[in-house]
């Protein structure tokens, strides 16, 4: 999705950096930040089309950001994705609870991370 801009939101580098390769490779722009409070302001600042949260983060935490997105109008249309290794029992429906549209797990699938995002794009796009 050329020219789509992506906040990604992700406090360990080498993950931050490989999600941003895959993502500009497949053509989206891409914005970073390493934490709750900083997901906010780049959020802010930047007007992404998607977001990807990680939900363990120092300080404030992932989901603790999306639900104050989520109460912020200019956000309630774009789609905020959790990106976690979190993948036990609940944690799925507790993203869901605080605002989150999807659901992807760490470490990701380098080969489709991309589509996916542009799936779940396109999916916050027809809701």
């Amino acid at each position: 999705m050329a020219g789509e801009k992506v906040l990604l939101v992700e406090d360990q580098a080498l993950n931050r950096e490989l999600a941003t390769d895959l993502l500009e490779v497949a053509g989206f722009e891409v914005c970073q930040a390493d934490s709750g409070e900083r997901a906010i302001q780049v959020a802010r600042a930047q007007s992404p089309s998607i977001i990807l949260m990680d939900i363990s983060l120092p300080g404030m935490d992932g989901l603790a950001a999306t639900r104050i997105l989520r109460a912020d109008p200019r956000f309630r249309a774009v789609p905020i994705v959790a990106l976690t290794a979190h993948a036990m029992k609940g944690d799925e429906d507790r993203a869901a609870a605080a605002g989150c549209d999807g659901y992807i797990t760490k470490p990701i699938e380098t080969a489709t991370f991309a589509r996916t995002v542009s799936t779940l794009l396109e999916r916050g796009r027809s809701a």
